[in-house]
């Protein structure tokens, strides 16, 4: 017996993937984390981004790798080859796309998240319980009912289509997820602005409903939806047989970051019978912020929310969310019986409303903890702040483009995006987009507004500051003028009031 016992504790040491010397794997860990701090506290000394060497791409062009490797070999590759060639939406001068900063007590709670391994797809377990802790938040942000529910999702992306299939199930029955959208289904005709999202165009492809389902309806001159449109455009679907069912409004546009009239669009929506569902990916968590807030007028009257905490929450990659008013339609939407799935009266598998019941995910991390540890650590009100702030710095950013003749600035300013150009043409504006992030000074993105093409500032990161906005605007400004100085291009003149 004691010889069986041996072999087996040996076979366990043989297989397990648990450290041999537990002191080194400590102490390499502590390096890890100590040199991680060390980044993000010293980010400013580091380009925003820098284009990626031939030999750290080719660094993983390499075999599958058969044998094992020592794990300080493997973080070696990592410093070299993968995080100086990060995105860069860490750093303050990161200013491309709606990308949020994280922060370092978000990524603690993530190291604690994936130490608990758990599986947030069922049962009776207290990361599910953080979880319904976070929905019950939301509920009350945005004055939903106690029966709405909500989940954790990767972003909005994934919340928009989770909400489109909620709206084409209250629409067509539960029976249409059995045998399919049918006849009733191909009438079926939502509706959002030309601004929105094109993941709402692939949210009606995935769901089976087409992208020619989707109407595109104009905006008007804050590049908001146009209501009086879209009530016109519903009427006529009407008349010729189709089946309104769904309203995408946004609270936040990608390019310049319009809040459409929610007021209005909800109205419309309970007059004719049709889903109302907020894009926020963004926008939604100006809630937090009592300045702000009152943009966002009319929210509390969604069917459905979808939000990214990873946005203006600040919280790490990923942790979007979505908010549904009536938690039966939500459950109806995606619950399926399963008897690995059973429900039990008690022991682990007790409980009703499962996550699983929400969504697609059977299998699901544990996303709501870095979202918890951040609102328990910085409190809402610090949120709205820092998200004042970036508008605050946006409205910075428009005045020292107005300031400057050689700059036009192409959009309003909403929120926290700026749209401007250098006064040259499209060409000129790309290689200036593409100078600056390569230098490593900022990293702006672009857009195209009324036919040109803008360069585009979207302020998101918690750590930027008028500094960041200053070497932004001197770079543009550079490579503007080295671009121009070419001699290939001629500078646009800017009208007589600019000069």
């Amino acid at each position: 017996m004691n010889e069986i016992v041996r072999k087996t504790q040996a076979a366990a040491t043989d297989t397990s993937l648990d450290p041999q010397d537990w002191s080194a794997f400590r102490a390499l860990a502590h390096r890890m984390l100590d040199e991680t701090i060390d980044g993000i506290a010293n980010i400013r000394a580091r380009p925003v981004w820098q284009p990626i060497p031939d030999d750290a791409r080719a660094a993983f062009k390499a075999d599958v790798p058969r044998e094992a490797s020592d794990l300080a070999d493997v973080y070696r590759e990592f410093v070299e080859h993968v995080a100086p060639y990060a995105t860069g939406n860490v750093h303050p001068g990161f200013m491309g796309w709606v990308h949020g900063g994280g922060t370092a007590v978000g990524m603690l709670a993530e190291m604690l998240a994936a130490g608990l391994n758990a599986n947030l797809g069922g049962r009776d377990h207290m990361p599910i319980e953080v979880e319904r802790q976070i929905v019950d938040w939301m509920r009350r942000l945005f004055a939903f009912p106690e029966s709405a529910s909500g989940i954790f999702v990767t972003g909005t992306s994934m919340a928009n289509l989770m909400a489109v299939l909620v709206a084409r199930t209250s629409a067509l029955g539960t029976l249409a997820r059995q045998y399919g959208i049918g006849n009733d289904g191909a009438l079926l005709t939502a509706y959002t602005s030309r601004a929105a999202h094109g993941c709402i165009s692939r949210a009606m492809d995935i769901a089976g409903l087409g992208t020619d389902a989707l109407r595109k309806i104009d905006v008007d001159a804050d590049h908001r939806i146009d209501v009086a449109a879209l009530r016109a455009q519903i009427a006529v679907d009407r008349e010729v047989g189709f089946k309104p069912f769904l309203v995408v409004a946004s609270a936040g546009t990608v390019d310049i970051g319009a809040i459409d009239d929610l007021k209005a669009v909800a109205e419309l929506c309970r007059e004719e019978g049709i889903w109302f569902h907020v894009d926020g990916a963004f926008g939604a968590l100006a809630i937090l912020a009592p300045e702000l807030a009152p943009l966002l007028g009319g929210i509390e009257l969604a069917d459905s929310i979808a939000l990214d905490f990873h946005k203006w929450g600040q919280v790490p990659y990923d942790a979007g969310f979505l908010l549904v008013r009536d938690g039966e339609q939500h459950w109806q939407a995606f619950a399926q019986p399963a008897a690995y799935l059973s429900r039990e009266a008690r022991g682990l598998a007790a409980g009703t409303v499962w996550p699983c019941d929400l969504g697609p995910d059977l299998s699901r991390g544990f996303r709501a903890l870095k979202t918890w540890f951040t609102l328990k650590t910085f409190g809402t009100d610090r949120l709205g702040t820092v998200i004042a702030r970036s508008c605050a710095l946006a409205k910075y950013l428009e005045a020292r483009v107005l300031a400057e003749p050689r700059l036009e600035l192409l959009a309003p300013v909403n929120l926290n995006i700026v749209c401007f150009r250098y006064r040259a043409n499209d060409t000129v504006n790309r290689e200036i987009v593409a100078d600056v992030q390569e230098s490593g000074i900022a990293a702006p993105s672009s857009t195209t507004l009324d036919g040109k093409f803008a360069i585009r500032a979207a302020i998101v990161n918690h750590r930027t500051d008028e500094t960041d906005i200053d070497a932004l605007i001197a770079a543009v400004l550079d490579f503007g003028a080295r671009r121009v100085g070419e001699g290939v291009i001629e500078v646009e003149a800017p009208p007589l009031a600019a000069q």
